[in-house]
């Protein structure tokens, strides 16, 4: 008996050594932790961080992929300046206050986009063919960014956005050079691919922090079908046995983690993926732009039944805080984790942070564009030093109604204070209520659902500023201003506020507005939609810049919660702010 019991404990250590510490690991069609415990990862994406896209710092319009965009650099600033600004893009764009703010706000894990050439070579830069050459600066800063997970009891997940010749005709995901062999078309990409992910593996086989290893990021190529981007492949064939190689390199080194297989057209198409190949899998698939039911997510839940394996909703976002609540709830639900995308954009309303532009940046983009008042180049570099500068955590500005409808709104319908406002005085239309449609306010368009819809994009926020719900919010040009007015009103729509008094008191209300055409009309309401003041009718004070301010009604608030209501009865003006006197 004490020999049972002496094997039972040796048994359970090496198992602890295996799954112990927190390794997640496949249990049927669950993701779960070194005891079992089902895990739902919420994490984000540190996207434009080791792999640059035009679209997050503006300069989609003349240079997509990272390669483009540090041509355009180098040629205006020279080759020691360029690597100047983007050690310092680097260094700025992730530090520990990152994970922290992270962590703080509900992240239980992060997806690291890497670039392979922070960690080896490129094959045509290679001294001797065939042999790689290892680079430190890619591993240090995945050292760097694991330690602070670790520290903040965060898993991270490692995503190879750009492999060895790029994966992807959609060339700014995994910067793609049209010019030089792809991932597909050379074979000593493959093999350098191949050896990073066992390179990656020999070095965090013991990380139990570390999520697992998603071993290529939305490839998106034609093998045998006529999609440039895979989407009617039918066999994969390339694909899957790419996969299995890295695989089969991993185990050869690592058999703790999970390994994370995408498939083609963007991760999403797996006809000729299986069988499996290995038992600790899972299956990431991503989702944008598309309605947020079981129909949109059937495919891939099949699979999961199908081959009893889990499934990772590995990157979605870029939409409205209306469509992020309800992917989440939908997903969540269906027990599968996620990872949102990205952390950081220059002048961003839909991210977690928004990275500030510069008017000298702007004029540099514009230079870019049109090849125009070229700035010199100590300008130039000064304004990129700049931007890299504002990609600090400290410099960025967070976005707290992302953050609430990520998190707090997908528990409760309740309406939260985006900021206190303090009667007798102004209050802000841009700073309604945080919370849920239908609850902290209501508009006519909340999220763009173009790839359900047939190509038909609509914007949510048309003015593009502030918040990321529905309410259409613009920079405000009056002279009192918080900087931004609700625009493009529409009929039926409302916003809530609310106050918070010490004792019933009476208030003379009056907006602030502008219209170029008579014809607004508004009235105030309690939450349950009993009208608190009068109806009334906004002339036109001569244009949508043309500030005025005109009497509302008189009204009584209560000692204590006030959800007060604007409610729009007819839009076409903008609002800046109601006064209460």
């Amino acid at each position: 008996m004490q020999l049972f019991k002496k094997i039972s404990i040796v048994f359970l250590l090496l198992s602890l050594s295996s799954f112990g510490q927190g390794f997640l690991h496949r249990d049927g069609q669950k993701i779960v932790d070194g005891h079992g415990n089902n895990i739902l990862l919420r994490g984000l994406g540190i996207g434009g961080l080791m792999v640059q896209e035009g679209y997050m710092l503006k300069t989609a319009d003349f240079a997509g992929p990272q390669h483009q965009i540090k041509e355009k650099i180098n040629d205006l600033i020279g080759a020691k300046n360029t690597e100047e600004f983007y050690q310092a893009y680097k260094r700025n764009g992730l530090t520990k206050r990152d994970v922290d703010s992270l962590a703080a706000w509900g992240f239980n894990s992060i997806r690291l986009p890497m670039h392979y050439d922070l960690y080896t070579l490129p094959i045509e830069n290679e001294p001797i063919a065939g042999l790689n050459t290892w680079l430190l600066e890619g591993f240090q800063m995945t050292d760097d960014l694991l330690n602070w997970c670790e520290a903040n009891k965060m898993y991270l997940i490692l995503d190879l956005h750009a492999a060895p010749g790029g994966q992807g005709k959609d060339a700014n995901i995994s910067d793609y050079d049209e010019t030089k062999p792809s991932l597909w078309e050379s074979t000593a990409n493959q093999d350098k691919m191949v050896a990073f992910w066992k390179k990656l593996a020999e070095r965090y086989k013991d990380s139990s922090w570390i999520g697992g290893y998603d071993i290529i990021n939305e490839p998106n190529w034609n093998f045998s079908g006529t999609n440039k981007n895979g989407c009617d492949e039918t066999k994969n064939e390339p694909l899957r046995a790419l996969q299995m190689r890295i695989t089969k390199a991993i185990r050869e080194v690592d058999t703790n983690h999970l390994i994370i297989i995408e498939g083609n057209c963007w991760g999403n198409n797996y006809k000729g993926m299986f069988p499996l190949w290995d038992d600790n899998m899972a299956l990431s698939f991503h989702k944008y732009w598309s309605h947020n039911d079981m129909a949109n997510i059937q495919e891939i839940i099949n699979y999961r039944k199908e081959l009893n394996v889990p499934i990772w909703l590995g990157e979605t976002g870029e939409n409205s805080n209306v469509w992020f609540k309800d992917v989440i709830t939908l997903i969540e639900s269906n027990n599968i984790g996620w990872a949102f995308w990205p952390m950081k954009k220059i002048e961003n309303i839909a991210g977690v942070t928004s990275v500030k532009g510069t008017e000298g940046y702007d004029r540099l983009l514009q230079y870019w564009k049109d090849g125009k008042n070229k700035p010199s180049v100590e300008e130039a570099k000064y304004t990129l030093m700049q931007i890299a500068e504002n990609f600090k955590m400290e410099n960025v500005i967070v976005k707290p109604d992302v953050i609430d409808a990520m998190f707090r709104q997908i528990q409760t319908n309740e309406t939260k204070v985006y900021k206190k406002h303090k009667l007798p005085g102004k209050v802000f239309a841009s700073e309604y209520d945080l919370g849920q449609i239908n609850h902290a306010y209501y508009d006519n368009d909340v999220a763009n659902y173009w790839v359900s819809n047939g190509g038909k994009r609509t914007e949510w926020n048309s003015g593009n500023q502030m918040r990321n719900d529905g309410v259409d919010i613009q920079k405000c040009d009056d002279t009192v201003t918080n900087g931004y007015a609700v625009s493009y009103i529409e009929q039926g729509e409302w916003m809530q506020y609310t106050i918070v008094l010490d004792s019933t008191k009476s208030f003379e209300i009056s907006i602030r507005y502008a219209s170029e055409k008579t014809g607004g009309k508004l009235y105030l309401s309690d939450e349950k939609g009993n009208k608190l003041s009068k109806v009334i009718s906004l002339p036109a004070t001569g244009g949508n810049s043309k500030w005025t301010t005109l009497p509302l009604d008189t009204i009584k608030l209560k000692k204590g919660i006030n959800k007060v209501r604007v409610y729009f009865e007819m839009g076409s003006f903008n609002f800046n702010y109601l006064e209460f006197k």
